[in-house]
This record gives structure tokens, C-alpha cells and sequence, in this order.
């Protein structure tokens, strides 16, 4: 099931009950936490309480306050942990999974963030749970709707193994697939690749304030930089001006590649900052700088067009029509792709699971988990490390405005790179071939739009 659907699937098989075969969870939420906080930042201006009345009767509403309430009083705006969140955290009960799990679950997914998957699939491995994963470039859609004829087939293939017994073969196909451009799909035999190893790549000052460099050299002693919060913008306003001084944002980016980069799991960026009030809010994204043309997560089918024409799938029944409008991939053409992103509260410096305030003036370092994906940068492009305080959209800002220095000895990213620092050492060695500049600056992706959470509708 996608969504709310699949979220309740995780957390059935996460106890261990006797007689699951299978699950299989799209678009799925693994800890409820992180759907409305990333390491003490909000990311909604609400939370399940919200989602409870939104989904609950009148009548259901009227009987249920107690609950409301337990709900209201378990989940604190401050975003630290408590035991509500510790019942709802599917990841850590990873280990008494017994079914079977077939993960789907969009990389540009802005409602249930890829973080969701990534953390649960690290787990599953952890305790070798059998598994398989697929990861589009769209946001909260269903492969019903970006895949349809091979998502029918390759389901009804899994069910008949894990329900019904047949050797098909399905339990030994590769285990993932990642789909690279609109409707274009590779697979892997194991997921993220063996030869994936995790890289530090260091920040560095370049020849402009706010434009550094990105690679595996330290930064000079007492490097820095320095950029003020502004909650107006967003990720795509930064990566926009990605090679430009601007006061909202550090940006630092590699060389051009000369051969492509791929990055597979999940990265985490440490950083170290010193505040000038007693709040701040922390973003971190990657981003692939040169053009393409990619699914419009950010429209309102998140990557996919609705059709008219309709096709049928199997039987229909009184009240139950087997035949589904048609789709297609939506895409844009774009000057640059953020693919991974992650949020912090930088007063949960000392404990992720409970903020303090910031002493002014004094250096705090937090790490930022950044979300799963599987993303390759190709020759010519350059590889970007952006650090902004308020993500426009995808959290909320901090109850004061402040500017943030940061200490790039002390900054670092640590990256799931396929062959690791030589394979970074070898795409930024020699010279690139440029590719013709546009004429036209690409529109690029729809800018997200805010809404409230819930799990199987969209935040766009």
C-alpha cells in the first residue's frame, strides 16, 4: 500500500507478527518523528493531532478528545523526542521483521521524504531481512502511475512467490531498480553497490564570499563563511545561484567532472557554526549543477500527467471498475537537480533528541542526515554542497533571524560514492568537455508550494 497504507504495513511486520509473508510499502513513513522533525526542526507547523482531526469523524472527534489530547501532549512543537515517537519508530524493531520487503518509494518525495526509506532499508540489511527496492525520480506517486505494466507484473510475480510458493525466479532478479531519466531504468544485483564506499569531501573558501570549493582537501586554518537566514527562500533559489555570492546561503562545488560520479545511500553532512541569536535552523543539499531534463517533481502530479484515455486491468465488478486513466511522464527542463537534502536544529547540537538555546557568539557543531538517494552526476557537471539556514516549504523557520559562520575546518560531508575517493580523485582529474551553454535558462522544476501534511496526499 502507498502511503498511510504502506506506513501501517511497516509498522505490523516491525512486531514480529506470526504469518506475514510480505510487504510491500510505497511512499512509506518508517519513524513518525521524522515525518514532522528532522533532528529538532519542524517540518510542518503541526503535528499527528492535526492529521487525527483531519481524518477523524465529527462524531469520532467528539468522543476521542482524551486521545486528541494525548496526542497534542505527546508531540511537542520543540521538536524533542518522547515516548509517543519511540512507539512509532519502526526502524529500531527492524530486527523482528519476518516478511519478505519490496520497497517503492520516489526520490523527489517531499511528503514522505526519502530519509524514510533509506533508514529502513539500512536496517533490513542490518538484520537480513530479504528485500527488494524501487526508487523514482517522482515525488509521493504511486508505480501504478509511473510504471504501470512492469509494476503489475513484476507484483503479481512477487505475490505468487512469497504467497503462493512458486519458484519464478522473482526472489532472484536484481535487487534494485533506479530509474535515471523519465520512464529510463537501470537495476542493480545488490543495492547501493558493493564498491559504494562512504568519502569525506571537505569545504573550502573560493575567489568569491559564499562560492567555495568542494573536495577532498581541508580547508586552509580559520577558513570560513558566513550567510543570514532568510525564510523567503528555498533550496531551488540557492542552487540557482549555486556559482554566485549571495548572503543566504554558503555554496561549495567541485571541479567539473571529467567521467561520472554516482552517489548510492545515504550522506550526512557535519557541520560547525556560530550563531548570533539564541535560535537557528540548518539545511543541507546536494545538488548536480548542468542541465537535464527530469521528472517536474514539483507540479502537481509530482512527475506524472493524468490522461484521458483509460485501460483496464484485470476485472471489473459493480462499483469496482478495473480500467484507470492513462499517464505520462511530466517533465522539465532544468539548469540544475537538488537530489538529496537534510534539516537541522542546531540547539539539538549537544542531544538529537532535545534542543537547548544557542549561547551567541559561540560554535556549535550538529550533524544533518541527509536523505537516501541514488543519483549520478555526469561528466561536465559539477557536483555542489549547499548549507542555508530555513528550507522555504520544507521547514519551519527559527523564532529568530540569525547569521551563521561557518567553521570550514570543522564542515565536512560524508558521501556514499561509488568506488569511493579514487572514483572522486579520477572524475575531477584532467579536463572536461563543456557542454554548449543554453541560449534560454531553463524553466526548471515547479517551486513547491506549502500545504498541510498527509500521508497519501501530497504536500504540492
Amino acid at each position: 500500500g502507498k502511503s498511510w497504507d504502506g506506513t501501517v504495513a511497516n509498522g505490523v511486520a516491525a512486531t514480529g507478527v506470526e504469518g506475514l509473508k510480505t510487504i510491500v510499502p510505497i511512499g512509506a513513513i518508517s519513524s513518525w518523528y521524522d515525518y514532522y522533525f528532522a533532528k529538532g526542526a519542524p517540518l510542518y507547523d503541526s503535528g499527528p493531532d492535526w492529521l487525527s482531526h483531519y481524518v477523524n469523524s465529527p462524531d469520532a472527534r467528539a468522543r476521542c478528545g482524551h486521545v486528541q489530547q494525548r496526542l497534542v501532549d505527546g508531540a511537542p512543537r520543540t521538536g524533542d523526542w518522547t515516548p509517543l515517537w519511540e512507539e512509532r519508530d519502526y526502524v529500531k524493531d527492524a530486527h523482528k521483521v519476518k516478511a519478505s520487503v519490496f520497497v517503492v518509494h520516489g526520490q523527489q518525495d517531499l511528503n514522505v521524504r526519502a530519509k524514510h526509506f533509506g533508514q529502513w532499508w539500512d536496517a533490513l540489511a542490518e538484520h537480513g531481512v530479504e528485500r527488494r527496492i524501487w526508487l523514482s525520480q517522482t515525488g509521493h506517486v504511486d508505480p501504478f502511475d509511473f510504471r504501470r505494466a512492469d509494476w503489475v507484473r513484476t507484483l503479481h510475480r512477487w505475490f505468487d512467490h512469497y504467497l503462493l510458493g512458486y519458484d519464478n525466479g522473482v526472489d532472484r532478479e536484481p535487487m534494485a531498480d533506479i530509474e535515471r531519466a523519465p520512464d529510463q531504468w537501470s537495476t542493480d544485483r545488490v543495492w547501493p553497490p558493493r564498491a559504494t564506499a562512504t568519502t569525506t569531501l571537505r569545504p573550502g573558501t573560493g575567489a568569491a564570499p559564499g562560492v567555495g570549493t568542494l573536495g577532498l582537501a581541508p580547508a586552509r586554518p580559520g577558513a570560513t563563511e558566513t550567510f543570514t537566514d532568510d525564510p523567503e527562500l528555498d533550496e531551488l533559489d540557492w542552487a540557482a545561484h549555486a556559482d554566485a555570492s549571495t548572503p543566504a546561503k554558503a555554496g561549495f562545488l567541485s571541479r567539473p567532472l571529467t567521467r561520472d560520479l554516482r552517489l548510492s545511500g545515504s550522506s550526512t553532512v557535519t557541520v560547525t557554526a556560530t550563531p548570533t541569536t539564541t535560535s537557528a535552523h540548518l539545511t543541507a543539499v546536494l545538488v548536480d549543477l548542468g542541465p537535464d531534463t527530469i521528472r517536474d517533481y514539483g507540479a502537481a502530479g509530482e512527475g506524472i500527467t493524468t490522461l484521458v484515455e483509460r485501460t483496464c486491468w484485470g476485472a471489473s465488478t459493480t462499483g469496482d471498475s478495473a480500467c484507470f486513466k492513462e499517464t505520462r511522464a511530466k517533465t522539465a527542463d532544468v539548469g540544475f537537480t537538488v537530489f538529496s537534502r537534510g534539516w537541522a536544529d542546531l540547539g539539538n547540537w549537544a542531544d538529537a533528541h532535545q534542543g537547548r538555546p544557542l549561547t551567541p557568539g559561540k560554535a556549535h557543531t550538529i550533524t544533518l542526515d541527509l536523505a537516501a538517494t541514488d543519483h549520478v552526476v555526469p561528466a561536465g557537471h559539477r557536483l555542489a554542497l549547499i548549507i542555508g539556514g530555513t528550507d522555504q516549504y520544507l521547514i519551519d523557520p527559527p523564532a529568530t533571524r540569525p547569521t551563521l559562520t561557518l567553521d570550514l575546518t570543522r564542515t565536512s560531508a560524508r558521501l556514499p560514492l561509488v568506488g569511493g575517493a579514487p572514483a572522486f580523485l579520477r572524475a575531477t582529474s584532467g579536463t572536461v568537455h563543456r557542454a554548449a551553454p543554453r541560449t534560454v535558462p531553463p524553466a526548471g522544476v515547479t517551486a513547491p508550494r506549502p500545504a498541510q501534511p498527509i500521508p497519501g496526499g501530497s504536500t504540492r
